[in-house]
């Protein structure tokens, strides 16, 4: 229900405000609302490194509950990179469009590098943040999986530092393949800005190495969450 009814104030929002920025206050909100009604206890760990306007964000990815607690947890406004075919879904191919959410295609790697040269562009002339989930999708056994370039590249295209993510928790909360959420307890660390004001674009095969490490450090750090 809270779905229903906050999914239907968001595309309102995102025909009253073509910038996207009142769509993400209504999401923020909604995930905040469906963390509790959820029973998501919700610890996030070195907030305070996020001091600028904008970034590009990296995280690991284990559950569809990963972008509602980011989303509840980050004090910035952001938009994030979704799969092509969610664009051709009623309802919410439209709203993800206005909310300016950027479409990738998998398949087709010119197009590929268009959309992820649209996110710099975004990140620019907007001043907002991307969030990207570098291994492609959810990881099925929970492991940290290779990282693709694609957040390196935004990030070095568009001058913003990347920050490094970790999650735990989310996909005891959500596992893959089930639609029955769990109440428990998720933990999303915050790592360092790592700059590239200096990078280039043939540097973002070492970049992404680089924030690979990083969420494989913030991941091995022993757990903060309270029982």
């Amino acid at each position: 229900i809270a779905t229903a009814v906050m999914g239907t104030v968001s595309l309102l929002a995102s025909v009253l405000d073509p910038s996207g920025d009142l769509s993400h206050s209504v999401a923020r909100a909604w995930s905040r609302l469906l963390l509790r009604i959820m029973r998501v206890r919700l610890r996030v760990e070195g907030l305070d490194k996020i001091t600028g306007p904008s970034y590009v964000f990296a995280s690991n990815h284990l559950s569809y509950m990963d972008t509602p607690v980011v989303i509840s947890a980050i004090p910035l406004g952001f938009r994030f990179l979704a799969k092509k075919g969610l664009f051709k879904v009623p309802f919410i191919g439209g709203h993800l469009k206005r909310a300016g959410h950027i479409p990738v295609p998998r398949d087709d790697p010119r197009a590929s590098v268009k959309s992820m040269a649209m996110a710099a562009d975004i990140i620019r002339s907007r001043g907002v943040s991307i969030l990207v989930f570098p291994e492609g999708g959810r990881s099925s056994d929970g492991l940290l999986r290779e990282f693709r370039d694609g957040a390196a590249y935004i990030a070095i295209k568009a001058g913003v530092p990347i920050v490094p993510l970790a999650l735990e928790g989310t996909r005891e909360v959500l596992p893959m393949g089930s639609i029955n959420v769990r109440g428990g307890d998720v933990v999303l660390r915050v790592g360092d800005p790592i700059p590239t004001a200096d990078l280039r674009i043939s540097d973002r095969s070492q970049l992404t190495k680089k924030v690979y490490e990083r969420v494989a450090d913030l991941l091995n750090e022993p757990s903060a969450i309270i029982s």
